[in-house]
């Protein structure tokens, strides 16, 4: 407190943006989100950094700051999905605290309090400072106003002190964080050598002759995978292949529908909703605060409005209420509160364009004619939009011709002149000639530049108690009959209940496939599920659920079986290649020539700009080993067959352009060195988390 003093003493401000972006400079990242957080024993512990326990109410503790954050930024709580990214924001922010700290005392790293005096009212002033105080009219920092700030301190509310205090409590690791980084960065440096070797990667050019055999071209069949095989192939590559600890499950739901006595109930709230709306002068308020949709209050053009008001548009004045409406499950009531004129007007049109074959001018009469025809046909009674079907060449042909609503300016002159010079709807009487051919013109909304203001009221049609209690009922007797998986597949089975599965199953998922956000499944299934045990109810926001335990795996090296899928083709492959080489091994002669001898499986291709910094080759893809061997090579050499990924390839080099000298490197020093400073403080922080030892064990709490 003495620190704060003196920097108070010298200093002035704060605003609910700075201790929130401090955060963000220390962890990087976006917090978003809100919602209270409820757990279990504030004794237990939720993981381990660096050698540390953390316990549950240190966790907590800097949520809470980060939650009361947000709301002093937002002006509300967060939502319980934006409290997902607030949680795994204070889990990085202890991990800067627990593991970081370690390296700055390592360096005996530290901050003077005259550095944080210096922060605040120096020549170093902290970033969030300055955008807090610089007056938006000038772009200019104002300074003094940071110090009236903190003169006054003491008299402003709570929660503006609370959010300069934490503001201050961060400024010292803050500026812990800037000096490792600049160490680190200071130390970053490219020798004459490599920047020579980056301008050769990319000026140097390779034109080669190349022959290649994918695997893919041989049956499956022209190989066989044994167990022996696979087994020999995940030991040599053992360390690719690392089980996470996973669970697997299946599940029945039984689902909330609303019943028709719920949606009577809901279109009898409506139709008093509307009758109040019809009444209300404060239409925009009213609808907020009844709606449960979006949009609430909206300015549309005749294009935009929803389609049930635009077919009441002769009746549509200031004060008129549409519905009560049935629209994709929800009820919706609109009410017109002002009807202003645009700067542009709008009208609706279907066309037939006949499109030309060329510019010729017999091309061009023959168009004409046949849309001319076609007007006729139209005249004389035929149907607008199967004419248009049969014989436009736009793609609204699709549609029968229709364009729906389009201002004045989206069309090219002529159609448009058309369009909007008539006063009603109905059909142009003569072929439009545009620079796309000659259309044939109906115009089906007639010009107008009115604007509509419509506040909306919608509602979700939800399930009642008395619906949520039966479908409740049904799970719960369905849980009492069933124990275990053999029951719960014979009891699902005579219910005519579909059984789904939810398999790999990872600690921190939330969401289910089918389900949603099921997280208090997940959480059971790690915590509490034994295999082949069947759970209680789930309650879900729609449904209610039983599951069975499956199937789990631990964290650990991979056996065969977890990963025989993923190795299978790989080993297929590998035994293609051998095959592939045993064959062109015993081949003689130019590429062409083997490649004849060996089948039509085998083609030749040439490539004249293969640059090492490339790494792929047409009609390969990525190919760095073959990519390598090119740039080791001599004028004419052909290599052995090389393996890739995807295939077999012999090279010959018919040419090696060099890159020629040059004396200066120093802009190849400049590109390396930006690129690996650019990545310098990510990576320390990915290297320190993962040689910190962490262990995240929040899933049993969340």
């Amino acid at each position: 407190m003495a620190l704060i003093s003196k920097i108070r003493e010298k200093t002035g401000l704060a605003v609910g943006i700075i201790a929130f972006g401090l955060i963000l400079f220390l962890v990087g990242g976006d917090i978003l989100g809100p919602n209270s957080v409820i757990l279990g024993n504030n004794k237990a512990e939720v993981g381990e950094i660096a050698g540390q326990k953390i316990d549950h109410a240190e966790y907590i503790q800097q949520i809470e700051e980060l939650k009361y954050n947000y709301t002093l930024n937002f002006n509300r709580n967060p939502s319980e999905n934006e409290m997902i990214a607030i949680r795994q924001q204070a889990w990085d922010y202890l991990i800067v605290k627990k593991a970081f700290q370690k390296e700055f005392d390592k360096l005996g790293l530290s901050v003077s309090e005259e550095e944080l005096v210096d922060m605040v009212q120096g020549k170093n002033i902290h970033p969030d400072l300055v955008q807090a105080f610089t007056n938006p009219q000038t772009g200019e920092f104002d300074r003094e106003q940071i110090v009236m700030y903190l003169q006054q301190i003491n008299q402003m509310p709570p929660q503006q002190q609370a959010g300069w205090y934490m503001f201050e409590s961060n400024l010292e690791p803050s500026r812990l964080r800037l000096k490792y980084d600049n160490l680190l960065l200071k130390t970053d440096y490219v020798t004459e050598a490599e920047a020579e070797q980056l301008y050769k990667q990319e000026n140097g050019v390779a034109e080669i002759k190349y022959l290649y055999i994918p695997y893919y071209s041989l049956s499956d069949t022209t190989v066989a995978v044994t167990d022996s095989d696979l087994q020999n192939y995940l030991s040599e590559h053992q360390k690719s292949y690392y089980n996470e600890d996973t669970r697997s499950l299946i599940y029945v739901s039984f689902p909330i529908i609303p019943s028709s006595d719920d949606s009577l109930f809901f279109m009898d709230e409506m139709d008093k909703l509307a009758k109040e709306f019809a009444e209300i002068d404060d239409d925009s308020i009213y609808a907020r605060i009844n709606t449960d949709g979006n949009s609430p209050y909206e300015t549309y053009t005749i294009g935009q409005l929803p389609s049930r008001i635009r077919n009441e548009l002769d009746n549509l004045s200031p004060g008129y209420v549409v519905g009560p409406y049935l629209q994709t499950g929800n009820y919706v009531i609109n009410k017109i509160t002002d009807i202003l004129e645009d700067t542009l007007f709008y009208a609706r049109a279907s066309h037939i364009l006949i499109k030309p074959d060329s510019e010729s001018s017999a091309d061009k009469n023959k168009a004409r004619q046949e849309a001319q025809s076609l007007l006729n046909q139209i005249r004389n009674g035929a149907n607008f939009a199967l004419i248009a079907r049969d014989n436009s060449d736009d793609p609204s042909s699709a549609a029968g011709g229709d364009l729906g609503w389009f201002d004045e300016n989206r069309m090219v002159k002529p159609f448009a002149d058309a369009v909007f010079s008539r006063t009603s709807e109905g059909l142009v009487p003569r072929v439009v000639e545009t620079e796309f051919g000659y259309h044939i013109i109906n115009v089906t909304g007639k010009k107008t530049n009115k604007l509509f203001k419509v506040a909306t009221i919608e509602r979700e049609i939800s399930a009642s108690d008395i619906t949520r209690d039966e479908a409740f009922r049904k799970a719960d007797y369905f849980a009492s009959l069933t124990a275990n998986r053999e029951e719960f597949e014979r009891n699902a089975a005579t219910d005519s209940l579909t059984i789904n599965e939810a398999e790999s199953l990872k600690k921190d998922d939330r969401r289910i496939s089918g389900l949603g956000d099921a997280r208090e499944i997940i959480r059971w299934a790690f915590l509490d599920a034994s295999i082949d045990e069947s759970s209680t109810v789930f309650e879900l926001d729609n449904q209610y659920v039983i599951a069975v335990l499956t199937d789990k795996t631990e964290e650990g090296p991979a056996g065969l079986e977890d990963v025989r899928v993923q190795l299978t083709p790989k080993v297929k492959n590998e035994l293609k290649a051998e095959y592939i080489i045993q064959k062109l091994n015993d081949l003689e002669g130019t590429l062409d020539e083997i490649a004849e001898k060996y089948g039509s499986e085998a083609r030749v291709y040439e490539s004249f700009d293969i640059k090492l910094s490339s790494n792929s080759i047409p009609n390969i893809g990525f190919a760095p080993v073959a990519v390598g061997t090119i740039f080791s090579m001599n004028e004419g050499e052909t290599s052995e067959p090389i393996i890739e990924n995807d295939g077999v390839v012999i090279i010959q080099l018919n040419s090696l352009i060099e890159s020629p000298e040059i004396a200066d490197y120093t802009s190849y020093k400049n590109q390396l060195l930006q690129r690996r400073s650019s990545r310098t403080s990510y990576l320390t922080s990915e290297a320190i988390k993962e040689y910190s030892d962490i262990v995240d064990e929040r899933y049993r709490f969340f």
